[in-house]
């Protein structure tokens, strides 16, 4: 088992987290020790693997998932810790990887109980890395829930404002959410195989040899995809979103938006599209005009928010309603584009969490009618919240850029009038970006210090110069060399739009 390289992705978190315990609660060196070695460790190897991928690649291996094995884990439910990865898992793994190592940094200085808080944020790490390495539904599905149940703890403890209110909120749709993807997982694994053959819960035996009746797959269509959806804060299923940011401590933001929140365009696209390509035909018109709703209705909302971390939560509404988008006009082009925005989204949204912490935690305020000219006082947090600003309003040559253009492209070619209505309604977003985002950008850092304490604050130190700069090096290289992107996913559509082809 250990021979896998996948394997390693969730046994070096566990070891996080063993090292973590043998830590003593006032030994904040040896506390950051840990998780700085861990987090490098997790970094390196997901660089490593996306080169290996792409050299196995190249080299014209062209096997659906790579790096697979599968262990028998309960045999009467035929269940399998079954494991492998396509260019877009690669990714996934290697934009988590990102954001654990930032998140580290970002949370230096984390009080009270700095042992117990990154023990949940490894756990939380666990199940991240555990969910995009799993090519069987059941572990899968416990991943994701071992994902899902420190958020609780890590808002009602360590968050601030609403957190005990914001935490239960949080949990509580979450679960719901939960509630309809189990639903729909175990429809799907009645269904997986023909009468008199033993029944699985691996995705790719599924997507071979399952022959799910079109009124089954109608209906549990709608179950994975709500269930997902949920977590990508589809409309009208968004609400925990937006509280469950603005209380969440830094470094759990950051991972939260930048990759908890993929789980959920990662499962829509893994399960719900690939495994039920009919009704996904049928019914992505209804799914459709909720996403776009989410991308108009999450920019508006974003531009009458005063709080930083309201404006960056209904931004990542619109943003992740784009992703689902993009995924449900099921071609290769606005699939790519997807991909690229869930990488994108990711990182830009990490970057914009971890400033307002590092503001927050020098000014007290998160309200931008109490700031103003801190460019003149942290210019270089001032230039990364520029950065950040620019990417999200897709500035050439950032990766919001090439993520948008690409959804758009893709979602406008070949398509019928319903379709171009609703991605012409989605192309105003950029605009309302535009507008909160240099909205901000004037308030935050331009004309005068509204605060003259504000005159003796610092400019970021060391450690929070390394989660910035490293996220900020991740948003360029995306947008001024993407093309490496499409070659890691180059394959990875093949299987699906087929699949959706032969169900037209």
């Amino acid at each position: 088992m250990f021979s896998n390289i996948l394997i390693w992705f969730v046994v070096i978190p566990v070891i996080m987290m063993a090292g973590l315990g043998l830590c003593r609660n006032s030994s904040m060196n040896a506390i950051r020790t840990v998780m700085v070695a861990c987090s490098t460790v997790l970094l390196a190897l997901s660089i490593w693997l996306c080169c290996d991928f792409l050299s196995l690649r190249a080299a014209g291996v062209d096997d659906e998932m790579l790096y697979t094995g599968s262990w028998m884990w309960y045999a009467p439910l035929n269940i399998h810790l079954a494991v492998g990865v396509d260019g877009i898992s690669v990714l996934m793994l290697l934009l988590s990887a990102v954001i654990v190592f930032a998140g580290t940094f970002a949370s230096w200085k984390i009080s009270p109980l700095p042992k117990n808080f990154f023990l949940w944020f490894a756990l939380l790490s666990t199940g991240v890395f555990g969910f995009f390495i799993s090519i069987d539904m059941f572990t899968m599905f416990m991943f994701y829930e071992v994902a899902l149940i420190p958020m609780y703890l890590l808002i009602g403890v360590w968050g601030t404002g609403r957190k005990e209110y914001s935490a239960m909120k949080l949990t509580l749709m979450l679960m719901g959410g939960s509630a309809f993807l189990m639903l729909g997982l175990m429809g799907i694994y009645w269904h997986s195989a023909p009468e008199g053959q033993p029944l699985t819960w691996n995705i790719l035996e599924i997507a071979k040899s399952a022959q799910i009746a079109p009124e089954w797959q109608r209906m549990l269509f709608c179950f994975t995809f709500v269930g997902f959806g949920v977590l990508g804060a589809m409309f009208p299923f968004h609400t925990w979103s937006p509280d469950g940011h603005a209380c969440a401590p830094t470094a759990v933001s950051m991972l939260h938006a930048g990759v908890l929140m993929k789980l959920g365009g990662y499962g829509c696209f893994r399960i719900a599209i690939y495994l039920l390509p009919q009704a996904a035909n049928e019914l992505a018109w209804i799914f459709i005009i909720l996403t776009g709703i989410s991308i108009v209705y999450g920019a508006f909302s974003a531009c009458v928010q005063t709080d930083l971390k309201y404006i960056n939560a209904y931004s990542s509404v619109s943003h992740c309603g784009m992703v689902l988008f993009a995924i449900l006009m099921l071609n290769t082009t606005a699939m790519t584009g997807a991909i690229l925005q869930m990488l994108s989204h990711g990182l830009m949204t990490a970057l914009f969490f971890a400033l307002i912490g590092m503001i927050y935690g020098r000014t007290h305020t998160r309200d931008i009618r109490q700031m103003g000219g801190l460019m003149k006082i942290m210019p270089y947090l001032g230039v990364c919240w520029m950065i950040a600003g620019f990417a999200s309003l897709g500035l050439p040559g950032l990766s919001g850029f090439v993520a948008e253009m690409t959804i758009f492209f893709g979602a406008f070619q070949d398509a019928d009038t319903f379709h171009r209505i609703f991605v012409i309604a989605a192309t105003c977003s950029i605009v309302i970006t535009a507008v909160y985002i240099l909205r901000v950008v004037g308030k935050l850092l331009l004309g005068p210090v509204q605060d003259k304490h504000h005159l003796e604050l610092t400019d970021a130190g060391w450690f929070e110069r390394v989660a910035t700069v490293t996220l900020i090096v991740c948003i360029a290289g995306i947008g001024c060399f993407p093309n490496w992107i499409n070659e890691t996913i180059r394959f990875s559509f093949k299987p699906i739009i087929a699949a959706i082809q032969n169900a037209i």
